[in-house]
Protein backbone atom coordinates (compact mmCIF):
# COMPACT_ATOMS: atom_id res chain seq x y z
CA UNK A 1 0.00 0.00 0.00
CA UNK A 2 1.32 3.35 -1.07
CA UNK A 3 0.55 6.75 0.94
CA UNK A 4 0.70 10.36 -0.37
CA UNK A 5 2.77 13.11 1.31
CA UNK A 6 -0.34 14.62 2.27
CA UNK A 7 -1.71 11.46 3.75
CA UNK A 8 1.56 10.92 5.97
CA UNK A 9 1.03 14.37 7.50
CA UNK A 10 -2.33 14.14 8.15
CA UNK A 11 -1.45 10.43 10.00
CA UNK A 12 1.85 11.88 11.39
CA UNK A 13 1.37 15.20 12.18
CA UNK A 14 4.71 16.11 10.20
CA UNK A 15 4.30 18.85 7.59
CA UNK A 16 4.43 18.49 3.70
CA UNK A 17 7.62 20.79 3.97
CA UNK A 18 9.57 18.79 6.58
CA UNK A 19 9.06 15.57 5.09
CA UNK A 20 10.38 16.84 1.92
CA UNK A 21 13.50 17.95 4.07
CA UNK A 22 13.64 14.99 5.60
CA UNK A 23 14.25 13.71 1.84
CA UNK A 24 15.95 16.48 1.04
CA UNK A 25 18.97 15.14 3.69
CA UNK A 26 18.61 11.33 3.50
CA UNK A 27 16.74 11.29 7.23
CA UNK A 28 13.78 9.76 5.44
CA UNK A 29 13.57 9.08 1.95
CA UNK A 30 10.27 7.74 -0.23
CA UNK A 31 9.69 4.55 -1.77
CA UNK A 32 9.17 6.05 -4.77
CA UNK A 33 8.10 9.19 -6.81
CA UNK A 34 5.28 8.54 -9.44
CA UNK A 35 5.42 9.89 -13.02
CA UNK A 36 3.59 13.60 -11.60
CA UNK A 37 6.53 13.94 -9.26
CA UNK A 38 4.86 12.91 -5.76
CA UNK A 39 6.30 11.03 -3.66
CA UNK A 40 4.77 7.92 -2.02
CA UNK A 41 5.95 6.22 1.08
CA UNK A 42 5.31 2.55 1.98
CA UNK A 43 5.04 0.90 5.42
CA UNK A 44 8.46 0.53 5.39
CA UNK A 45 8.98 4.35 5.59
CA UNK A 46 6.19 4.78 8.21
CA UNK A 47 7.81 2.72 10.39
CA UNK A 48 11.21 4.53 10.19
CA UNK A 49 9.27 8.09 10.43
CA UNK A 50 7.77 6.57 13.81
CA UNK A 51 11.05 5.94 14.88
CA UNK A 52 12.54 9.73 13.85
CA UNK A 53 9.19 11.03 15.84
CA UNK A 54 10.29 8.90 19.03
CA UNK A 55 13.98 10.21 19.11
CA UNK A 56 13.11 13.64 18.26
CA UNK A 57 10.90 13.28 21.57
CA UNK A 58 14.64 13.55 22.72
CA UNK A 59 16.13 16.15 21.69
CA UNK A 60 17.86 14.14 19.56
CA UNK A 61 19.70 16.08 16.68
CA UNK A 62 18.51 14.42 12.89
CA UNK A 63 22.02 13.88 12.02
CA UNK A 64 22.32 11.54 15.47
CA UNK A 65 18.87 10.21 14.43
CA UNK A 66 20.11 9.19 10.82
CA UNK A 67 22.95 7.57 12.26
CA UNK A 68 21.06 5.22 14.68
CA UNK A 69 18.24 4.14 12.27
CA UNK A 70 21.13 3.55 9.50
CA UNK A 71 22.77 1.31 11.95
CA UNK A 72 20.23 -0.58 12.97
CA UNK A 73 19.62 -4.45 12.32
CA UNK A 74 16.82 -5.48 14.43
CA UNK A 75 14.25 -3.22 13.59
CA UNK A 76 12.21 -4.77 16.43
CA UNK A 77 14.42 -4.81 18.84
CA UNK A 78 15.03 -0.79 18.53
CA UNK A 79 11.54 -0.61 18.95
CA UNK A 80 11.72 -2.22 22.14
CA UNK A 81 14.62 -0.01 23.62
CA UNK A 82 12.60 3.05 22.34
CA UNK A 83 9.70 1.91 24.29
CA UNK A 84 11.38 1.44 27.10
CA UNK A 85 13.06 4.76 26.90
CA UNK A 86 9.70 6.45 26.38
CA UNK A 87 7.78 4.32 28.95
CA UNK A 88 10.89 5.67 32.07
CA UNK A 89 10.19 8.99 30.69
CA UNK A 90 6.73 8.74 30.31
CA UNK A 91 6.86 7.58 34.71
CA UNK A 92 9.39 9.71 35.43
CA UNK A 93 6.99 12.99 34.31
CA UNK A 94 4.14 11.42 35.76
CA UNK A 95 6.01 11.85 39.20
CA UNK A 96 6.92 15.45 38.34
CA UNK A 97 3.76 16.55 37.03
CA UNK A 98 2.30 14.88 40.71
CA UNK A 99 4.78 17.19 42.45
CA UNK A 100 4.39 19.81 40.24
CA UNK A 101 0.55 19.85 41.03
CA UNK A 102 0.63 19.05 44.91
CA UNK A 103 2.98 22.80 44.90
CA UNK A 104 0.52 24.31 43.21
CA UNK A 105 -2.56 23.48 45.17
CA UNK A 106 -0.66 23.69 48.83
CA UNK A 107 0.93 27.09 47.40
CA UNK A 108 -2.60 28.00 46.04
CA UNK A 109 -4.17 27.06 49.79
CA UNK A 110 -2.60 29.58 51.61
CA UNK A 111 -3.22 32.03 49.01
CA UNK A 112 -5.25 35.32 50.82
CA UNK A 113 -4.21 33.99 54.38
CA UNK A 114 -2.07 36.55 54.95
CA UNK A 115 0.43 33.95 56.45
CA UNK A 116 4.18 33.52 54.90
CA UNK A 117 3.96 31.13 52.21
CA UNK A 118 4.81 27.65 53.78
CA UNK A 119 5.59 24.66 52.15
CA UNK A 120 5.18 21.44 54.83
CA UNK A 121 8.07 19.01 53.41
CA UNK A 122 10.69 20.95 50.64
CA UNK A 123 11.65 17.76 49.46
CA UNK A 124 8.67 16.87 47.80
CA UNK A 125 9.45 19.88 45.53
CA UNK A 126 12.05 17.77 43.79
CA UNK A 127 10.37 14.28 43.71
CA UNK A 128 10.71 12.65 40.23
CA UNK A 129 13.16 14.68 39.01
CA UNK A 130 16.73 13.48 37.67
CA UNK A 131 19.74 14.63 39.35
CA UNK A 132 21.74 13.52 36.46
CA UNK A 133 20.11 16.42 34.43
CA UNK A 134 21.67 19.27 36.49
CA UNK A 135 25.38 18.99 35.44
CA UNK A 136 26.62 22.01 33.93
CA UNK A 137 26.18 22.27 30.86
CA UNK A 138 30.14 21.96 29.13
CA UNK A 139 31.85 23.82 26.57
CA UNK A 140 29.34 26.83 26.68
CA UNK A 141 30.73 30.61 25.89
CA UNK A 142 31.04 32.19 29.47
CA UNK A 143 33.85 33.22 31.14
CA UNK A 144 35.22 31.56 34.47
CA UNK A 145 32.76 28.89 34.41
CA UNK A 146 34.86 26.53 37.12
CA UNK A 147 34.80 29.65 39.62
CA UNK A 148 31.24 30.73 39.07
CA UNK A 149 29.98 26.90 39.79
CA UNK A 150 32.59 27.25 42.99
CA UNK A 151 31.39 30.11 44.19
CA UNK A 152 27.89 28.94 43.73
CA UNK A 153 28.53 25.86 45.66
CA UNK A 154 30.28 27.93 48.51
CA UNK A 155 27.27 29.73 48.64
CA UNK A 156 24.61 27.01 48.74
CA UNK A 157 26.71 25.52 51.56
CA UNK A 158 26.58 28.60 53.47
CA UNK A 159 22.87 28.41 53.67
CA UNK A 160 21.57 27.39 56.48
CA UNK A 161 18.54 24.55 56.40
CA UNK A 162 15.83 27.25 56.93
CA UNK A 163 17.09 29.58 54.14
CA UNK A 164 17.72 26.50 51.69
CA UNK A 165 14.29 26.15 52.37
CA UNK A 166 13.05 29.31 51.43
CA UNK A 167 15.52 29.60 48.09
CA UNK A 168 13.47 25.98 46.71
CA UNK A 169 10.57 27.96 47.44
CA UNK A 170 10.73 30.81 46.13
CA UNK A 171 12.26 29.15 43.36
CA UNK A 172 9.86 26.69 42.64
CA UNK A 173 6.96 29.69 42.82
CA UNK A 174 8.93 31.52 40.43
CA UNK A 175 8.90 28.78 37.48
CA UNK A 176 5.43 28.69 37.66
CA UNK A 177 4.72 32.34 37.94
CA UNK A 178 6.63 32.48 34.69
CA UNK A 179 4.70 30.00 33.03
CA UNK A 180 1.95 31.56 33.94
CA UNK A 181 3.24 34.89 32.06
CA UNK A 182 3.75 32.63 29.43
CA UNK A 183 0.35 30.77 28.92
CA UNK A 184 -1.13 34.18 28.71
CA UNK A 185 1.45 35.32 25.95
CA UNK A 186 2.90 37.97 28.04
CA UNK A 187 5.79 39.97 26.07
CA UNK A 188 9.20 38.83 27.47
CA UNK A 189 10.21 42.52 27.77
CA UNK A 190 7.27 43.07 29.53
CA UNK A 191 7.85 44.64 33.60
CA UNK A 192 6.11 41.62 35.06
CA UNK A 193 8.61 39.32 33.47
CA UNK A 194 11.77 41.09 33.93
CA UNK A 195 10.89 41.71 37.31
CA UNK A 196 11.28 37.94 37.62
CA UNK A 197 14.97 38.14 35.52
CA UNK A 198 15.78 40.73 37.97
CA UNK A 199 15.07 38.65 41.07
CA UNK A 200 16.76 35.51 39.04
CA UNK A 201 20.21 37.68 38.00
CA UNK A 202 20.21 39.60 42.12
CA UNK A 203 20.31 35.43 42.85
CA UNK A 204 23.23 34.63 40.69
CA UNK A 205 25.15 37.69 41.93
CA UNK A 206 25.13 36.08 44.97
CA UNK A 207 28.41 33.97 43.67
CA UNK A 208 29.00 35.85 40.22
CA UNK A 209 28.17 39.30 38.53
CA UNK A 210 28.16 38.92 34.94
CA UNK A 211 27.87 41.52 32.65
CA UNK A 212 25.39 42.04 29.73
CA UNK A 213 27.42 39.77 27.19
CA UNK A 214 27.83 36.68 30.14
CA UNK A 215 24.33 37.02 31.28
CA UNK A 216 23.71 36.30 27.21
CA UNK A 217 25.79 33.37 27.05
CA UNK A 218 24.16 31.90 30.64
CA UNK A 219 20.87 32.49 29.16
CA UNK A 220 21.99 30.17 25.51
CA UNK A 221 22.25 27.50 27.98
CA UNK A 222 18.93 26.80 28.30
CA UNK A 223 19.34 25.71 24.79
CA UNK A 224 20.82 23.07 25.88
CA UNK A 225 18.69 19.41 26.57
CA UNK A 226 20.27 19.28 29.92
CA UNK A 227 18.56 22.76 30.75
CA UNK A 228 15.68 23.01 28.55
CA UNK A 229 14.06 19.19 30.38
CA UNK A 230 13.80 21.32 33.40
CA UNK A 231 11.87 23.71 32.28
CA UNK A 232 10.02 22.33 29.95
CA UNK A 233 8.64 19.56 32.00
CA UNK A 234 6.71 22.28 34.20
CA UNK A 235 5.34 24.10 30.62
CA UNK A 236 6.69 23.00 27.07
CA UNK A 237 8.84 26.28 25.73
CA UNK A 238 9.50 27.41 29.22
CA UNK A 239 13.58 27.07 28.89
CA UNK A 240 13.22 29.43 25.34
CA UNK A 241 10.37 31.91 27.22
CA UNK A 242 13.04 32.64 29.83
CA UNK A 243 16.18 32.44 27.76
CA UNK A 244 14.31 35.38 25.79
CA UNK A 245 13.57 37.04 29.03
CA UNK A 246 17.13 36.97 30.08
CA UNK A 247 18.36 38.11 26.74
CA UNK A 248 16.08 41.26 26.95
CA UNK A 249 17.24 41.66 30.66
CA UNK A 250 20.52 41.62 28.96
CA UNK A 251 20.41 44.54 26.71
CA UNK A 252 17.76 46.78 28.71
CA UNK A 253 19.58 46.88 32.26
CA UNK A 254 23.29 45.67 31.48
CA UNK A 255 24.41 47.47 28.87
Amino acid sequence: MFWSVAEIARMSGVTPRTLRYYDEIGLLSPAGIRSNGYRVYEQEQLLRLQQILVLREFDMPLDAIAAILDGQTDHVQALREHHASVTDKRDRLTRVAHTLARTIEELESQKGTGAVTEINRPENLFEGFDPNLYEAVKGVDWPDQDQARQRSQQFIDSLSVEDLERMQRETTAAMIRMAEFMASETAVSDPSVQAEIETAYQLVRTSWDPDAREFKALARTYDEPAYAENFDRIAAGLATYYRDAMVVFADTRLT
